[in-house]
C-alpha cells in the first residue's frame, strides 16, 4: 500500500467486506535512525466517502491534510478521519521515530459512511491514549479501551457516522474477558499477537481474524499468553458499495465524479513541509 509492505486481514478470500468495515491493514516494521520523513510512510493521497481509522501501537504517526491539519499521535492513540466530500492527507512515521530509530506499528481500517454522510465536511479526530476511556478488570489482567460506541456505560470519545462499537484490548496471560456486542451488529476480532481462546472453543494466534455470527451478544476471551487485540463491530449500513482506490461511494457515477473532483483540485491540495 503506497510502497509499504503490510499484512491485510480484510478483504480476504473469506470476506470482501464485513459491513460497515471495508479493509484492515496491519503495518509493523523497524526503522534505523537517520531516515528522512519524506522518504517513508504514505505520501499525499485523497479519500472520499468513508472513515479511515488508524490505531498506533508503537512509535508515532504524523498526519497532514489539505484542511491545514498537521498533528502527531503516538503509541496508544487513535487517528479517526471522516473523509466526507474529500480530503488529501499523508501518513508518515513521526520525526522522533526516525531520528532515534525504533519499532513502528499501526493498524488501519476503513469504515463505510452512510450515503447521507458521504458528502459531509471532512473532520479529523485525534485521540491520545491518556484521553481514551478505559475499563480495567478487577484482577488487573485486562484493559479495554473504548474508542467509539459504548461498553459497560463507558462512552468513547470518537464521533462516528453510524452505530459502532470499537475497542482496543490488552490482556495478560490467564486473563478472562467478557464483551457484550448488540446482536444486530456485525462483529469481528483481529488479534495482533499472543494466544487466546474465543468463546471457549476457537483457539487463535498472531494476526488472526475471527468473524462472529449474529446469534449472540456475548463474546468471551481467555488469554493463554499476553494478547493484544481489537474488536470492530457495527450496525450494517446495507447500501450499495462502489469503490475505486481511495474512494468509497454508492454508484460508479459517484466514483467518476470523485475522480474528477480530485483531479480538478476540489478536495484541496497538500504540500508537505519537512
Amino acid at each position: 500500500m503506497g510502497g509499504v509492505i503490510l499484512d491485510q486481514a480484510l478483504p480476504s478470500k473469506q470476506a470482501d467486506q464485513i459491513d460497515p468495515f471495508l479493509l484492515l491493514h496491519h503495518w509493523k516494521t523497524k526503522y534505523d535512525k537517520g531516515k528522512k520523513q519524506q522518504e517513508v510512510g504514505v505520501g499525499p493521497h485523497p479519500h472520499r466517502g468513508f472513515s479511515p481509522v488508524t490505531f498506533i501501537f508503537k512509535g508515532g504517526v504524523h498526519h497532514r491534510d489539505s484542511t491545514g491539519v498537521s498533528e502527531v499521535v503516538t503509541a496508544g492513540g487513535t487517528q479517526w478521519m471522516n473523509s466526507g466530500s474529500g480530503i488529501v492527507h499523508s501518513e508518515r512515521p513521526s520525526l522522533e521515530v526516525l531520528e532515534n530509530g525504533g519499532e513502528f506499528e499501526l493498524i488501519q481500517f476503513w469504515i463505510n459512511a452512510p450515503a447521507k454522510h458521504k458528502m459531509d465536511k471532512p473532520v479529523y479526530q485525534p485521540l491520545d491514549e491518556h484521553k481514551t476511556p478505559v475499563i480495567k478488570s478487577a484482577d488487573g489482567l485486562s484493559e479495554t479501551y473504548v474508542i467509539a460506541g459504548e461498553m459497560n456505560g463507558i462512552k468513547g470519545e470518537i464521533r462516528a457516522h453510524s452505530d459502532v462499537l470499537i475497542l482496543r484490548v490488552n490482556m495478560k496471560k490467564e486473563a478472562k474477558l467478557n464483551l457484550s456486542v448488540p446482536v444486530d451488529f456485525n462483529a469481528f476480532i483481529y488479534q495482533l499477537d499472543g494466544e487466546s481462546t474465543i468463546n471457549n472453543h476457537e483457539k487463535i494466534g498472531d494476526k488472526s481474524l475471527v468473524w462472529f455470527l449474529n446469534d449472540d451478544e456475548k463474546i468471551s476471551i481467555q488469554a493463554a499468553s499476553d494478547v493484544r487485540l481489537i474488536l470492530l463491530s457495527g450496525k450494517p449500513i446495507n447500501e450499495p458499495v462502489a469503490t475505486y482506490g481511495p474512494f468509497v461511494m454508492n454508484t460508479q457515477d459517484e466514483i467518476a465524479q470523485a475522480i474528477e473532483d480530485f483531479q480538478s483540485g476540489k478536495m484541496g491540495n497538500l504540500v508537505e513541509q519537512f
